[in-house]
């Protein structure tokens, strides 16, 4: 069973994935800032991977004007986040599925975080390219996950195990449970990360945040 269809994984998401991503919170807050560059105050965001809805929460706090589509392939995850939500739900679509089914219109800003590390490269570009569709141009959209160089994953995933285990919440040191993460996740050198999102059709591809095995970028449709 899928760790994000499972009710107990479900339950304690949002604790642990806190735990295990240096400043998730402050992530949330400088991707807000970021997409204020292309979102106006009555604007539209997509959210891809939207799960748990701490982000959407986040976002919707900071910005009570903003709309909201939020798209997730977990039903138990799309239910955590309209908790999460509270009042806040009323201005979030929530949509089970993945890229594909979001709706097909241009969005002012999109953002994609913690997501992207289970896809493929091939599965990847294709959810690249769905994003950029989505976004009107000069639309900015911005992405964390893990990435690092293939051949240092066990390097990198000892690293952020040993991050996790220090919060008290989560005990992810051992070498089994490391070596089996590094074997799920296709993550992709940041190199690669940049090539992938230009070959989508992004512009000025920017590194904004960097902790331990996971690296966020923004990037922008390029203005009509």
């Amino acid at each position: 069973m899928s760790t994000f269809q499972d009710a107990t994984a479900v339950s304690r998401y949002q604790e642990t994935a806190q735990a295990k991503v240096p400043g998730m919170a402050a992530l949330h807050r400088m991707t807000h800032v970021l997409l204020t560059e292309s979102v106006p105050a009555d604007g539209e965001v997509l959210v891809l991977g939207a799960g748990g809805g701490l982000e959407l929460s986040a976002f919707a706090q900071a910005h009570p004007g903003w709309r909201f589509v939020g798209v997730d392939p977990s039903l138990p995850m799309l239910a955590l986040a309209r908790e999460t939500l509270g009042s806040e739900a009323s201005r979030v679509e929530l949509v089970e599925g993945f890229i594909e089914d979001a709706p097909l219109r241009e969005f002012d800003g999109a953002t994609c975080l913690l997501t992207l590390h289970f896809l493929d490269r091939e599965a990847r570009l294709r959810t690249l390219r769905e994003l950029f569709q989505r976004l009107k141009p000069g639309g900015v959209l911005v992405v964390a996950h893990h990435s690092y160089a293939p051949e240092e994953s066990l390097h990198w995933l000892r690293r952020s195990a040993a991050f996790a285990s220090a919060s008290g919440v989560v005990s992810e040191q051992d070498e089994l449970g490391i070596a089996a993460m590094a074997a799920k996740l296709p993550a992709l050198s940041a190199e690669d990360e940049v090539a992938l999102l230009e070959a989508a059709g992004f512009v000025e591809v920017e590194l904004f945040y960097a902790a331990l095995s996971f690296r966020g970028w923004v990037a922008q449709r390029p203005p009509a």
